[in-house]
C-alpha cells in the first residue's frame, strides 16, 4: 500500500523551462564570482565538478565530490570561495525565481496528500545545497517542514538516474519500495525509481525525455490528472 509519495521538484513541484533556469543561474553565479576569477574558466570548473557529483559511485557525499574536484582546479584559496559560495545561495540565487512558475494545481495536490495522511519527500536531484533547494521548495509554495525528507548533495551520495540514489532515499526514510510513489516529470531521471519497484507518475506538462524509447510510467498525465490522480487515493 503506497503511504509515502517521492516528489521531483524542477519541472513538477515547480514549474519551469529547465534551459531558462539554467540559464539565469548560470548568468548570476558567472557574475558573482567574476572578481575572483574568469568567468569562462569558473564556468569550467563548476561544469567539470557538477560532473564529477552525477558520475561518482558513493564514497563520500556529493558536496566532497563537488568541492573537492573544484578545489583542485582553482588556484584562489578555497574558504575564499566557500565564503563566495554562501553569500551567492544566501543573496543572490533568489533572484532566479523570475525564471520559474506556479502550479495551484500541484500545489493543491500536495496539501490534500497532507490532510489524507501521506507522507511526503522532496526527492530533486542533489546536485545543490540545501539553501538553493529550500529556496526552490518556497517558490513552489510550501515548507521545508511539509516533507520528511529532503535530498541534497550534503548529505547524498548518488545522484539521479542512479537507482542506488533512490535506495539510499528509502534507507533514510525506512520505507520499502511498494510503500512509495515516485512523482516527476523527467523520464530518465524519475521512472529509475521502477526499477527498483517504486511506482511512478510522470508529470507531462514539462516533460524531459532524451531519447526514443518507451515510457516505462505505471502512471501519466497532467497537473490536473495527477490531482484527479490524488482525490483517488484512500484516506490514510
Amino acid at each position: 500500500m503506497i503511504t509515502t509519495i517521492l516528489f521531483d521538484l524542477d519541472g513538477t513541484l515547480l514549474p519551469m523551462d529547465l534551459d531558462e533556469f539554467l540559464r539565469s543561474y548560470f548568468h548570476h553565479i558567472g557574475s558573482y564570482f567574476h572578481d575572483l576569477i574568469d568567468t569562462k574558466e569558473f564556468m569550467n570548473y563548476l561544469g567539470i565538478a557538477t560532473e564529477a557529483m552525477m558520475n561518482h559511485s558513493g564514497e563520500t557525499t556529493n558536496e566532497t565530490v563537488f568541492m573537492d574536484t573544484f578545489f583542485n582546479l582553482i588556484k584562489g584559496d578555497p574558504r575564499l570561495y566557500l565564503k563566495r559560495f554562501d553569500s551567492f545561495y544566501a543573496n543572490v540565487f533568489p533572484k532566479i525565481q523570475s525564471s520559474v512558475g506556479f502550479s495551484p494545481v500541484i500545489n493543491d495536490s500536495v496539501r490534500l496528500l497532507k490532510e489524507k495522511g501521506y507522507e511526503l519527500v522532496v526527492a530533486t536531484n542533489p546536485l545543490f545545497p540545501r539553501p538553493a533547494i529550500e529556496h526552490r521548495i518556497a517558490w513552489a509554495g510550501f515548507q521545508p517542514n511539509d516533507f520528511i525528507h529532503i535530498t541534497s548533495y550534503e548529505y547524498c551520495h548518488f545522484s539521479k538516474p542512479q537507482k542506488e540514489y533512490f535506495l539510499e532515499i528509502l534507507r533514510n526514510i525506512q520505507r520499502k519500495p511498494e510503500e512509495c510513489l515516485m512523482v516527476g516529470n523527467d523520464v530518465q531521471d524519475d521512472l529509475v525509481a521502477g526499477d527498483i519497484d517504486i511506482k511512478t507518475f510522470l508529470i507531462t506538462d514539462h516533460m524531459i525525455h532524451r531519447s526514443e524509447e518507451d515510457i516505462p510510467a505505471d502512471y501519466q498525465g497532467s497537473y490536473e490528472d495527477f490531482h484527479a490522480f490524488v482525490e483517488n487515493l484512500p484516506w490514510l
